[in-house]
C-alpha cells in the first residue's frame, strides 16, 4: 500500500466514533501500516477491572466505567511508547475530560458512519452494553444525534462507508498527511 515512512508522527492517534464506525479495525490495520503499537482502549479497561465492559456498565453502571476508562486512557497515552494508534470506546470522547486530553496530546480522528451502517455493523454482536435488549436503530440514531456535533471537534473526520478496509484505510493516511500538512503551514 504505502511506505510505512511517509507519515512522520510525534503523537499517538486517537480513534473515535460510534461503536461500528470500525475504530478497532481500522485503528489495528493504521498501526500496522505505520509500524506502530495498537491499543484498545477497552481491552486495557477489561484487563484493569477484571471484567467485561458489560459486566462493568450492569454492576457498576455508566458513571463508574466513564471514571475507569479516563484513567485508562489518561494512562494508555503516557505510556511509552508515546507514538502509537489507540481506539476508544464511543463514549470516551464525549466525556470532557477525556475529550481535552486526547485534543491537547494526540491527533483525533473521528471515523463518521451512517446509520444504515452502524445498524448492519452491530445486529448480533452482544459486546455493546447500550443496544442489549433494546432496538438498535432507534438508539443508534439517538447516539448520532446526541454525539457527532462532538465528534466534529475531532482534528480529522473520515468518512466510513460499507468498503473493503483497505480503502478506509487509504482515507484515513490521506487525511493525516493532510493534517500534518497543515500543521506545518501553520508553524
Amino acid at each position: 500500500m504505502r511506505n510505512k515512512k511517509q507519515i512522520t508522527l510525534t503523537k499517538p492517534i486517537v480513534m473515535v466514533g460510534l461503536m461500528g464506525a470500525g475504530k478497532t479495525s481500522v485503528g489495528r490495520a493504521l498501526a500496522r501500516n505505520l509500524g506502530i503499537p495498537f491499543v484498545d482502549s477497552d481491552k486495557e479497561i477489561e484487563k484493569a477491572a477484571g471484567c467485561s465492559v458489560v459486566d462493568i456498565f450492569s454492576m457498576y453502571g455508566e458513571q463508574e466505567f466513564r471514571r475507569v476508562e479516563q484513567k485508562v486512557i489518561e494512562r494508555i497515552i503516557d505510556t511509552p511508547p508515546l507514538v502509537k494508534v489507540i481506539s476508544t470506546g464511543e463514549g470516551a470522547f464525549i466525556t470532557p475530560a477525556v475529550r481535552q486530553t486526547v485534543l491537547e496530546k494526540a491527533i483525533t480522528i473521528w471515523l463518521k458512519a451512517d446509520l444504515e451502517l452502524l445498524v448492519k455493523r452491530t445486529n448480533f454482536r452482544h459486546t455493546r452494553p447500550q443496544l442489549l435488549n433494546t432496538d438498535s436503530r432507534q438508539i443508534l440514531a439517538q447516539l448520532i444525534n446526541e454525539r457527532y456535533d462532538t465528534y466534529a471537534l475531532a482534528d480529522i473526520m473520515v468518512e466510513t462507508r460499507d468498503e473493503n478496509i483497505h480503502k478506509t484505510l487509504h482515507k484515513v493516511l490521506t487525511a493525516i498527511e493532510k493534517h500534518n500538512e497543515q500543521q506545518q503551514k501553520e508553524k
